[in-house]
């Protein structure tokens, strides 16, 4: 119940704060830019729509993504990536079979940054 009162306030906040105003306008705006620079107009509404609603989500950029953002943007995609991205004090405390599983783990993670990380770069963000 209680989660139920802080969405409600959270959206009650944003009504006051004229947060769908800003958003139309930054969405337009990107449009315009995105027409401007040739680039998919739909894609870059798309995308700035999906921040739109981590945000109101609460989510923040995830400090793993940013690890991969910054590994991509020093090095470009490089071979040993996971090895890299591994918390090698983490990894030494697990046995075998979790071991595979946190590989894994941060395997599709590692897949599903970059993706967006392509994503961003071809819209230019």
């Amino acid at each position: 119940m209680e989660d139920i009162k802080n969405l409600a306030q959270a959206a009650k906040q944003r009504l006051k704060n004229n947060f769908w105003e800003d958003c139309r306008k930054n969405l337009d705006e990107g449009a315009m830019q995105a027409k401007a620079l040739g680039l998919n107009e739909t894609k870059v509404k798309s995308t700035l729509q999906t921040r739109v609603k981590s945000e109101i989500k609460g989510e923040k950029q995830d400090g793993f993504y940013l690890k991969v953002k910054n590994l991509l943007d020093a090095e470009g995609e490089v071979s040993d990536a996971i090895g890299r991205l591994t918390d090698k004090e983490y990894y030494d405390t697990l046995r075998y079979e979790e071991k595979q599983r946190y590989t894994l783990s941060l395997s599709a993670n590692y897949i599903k940054a970059l993706e967006k990380y392509r994503r961003e770069k071809e819209l230019g963000i």
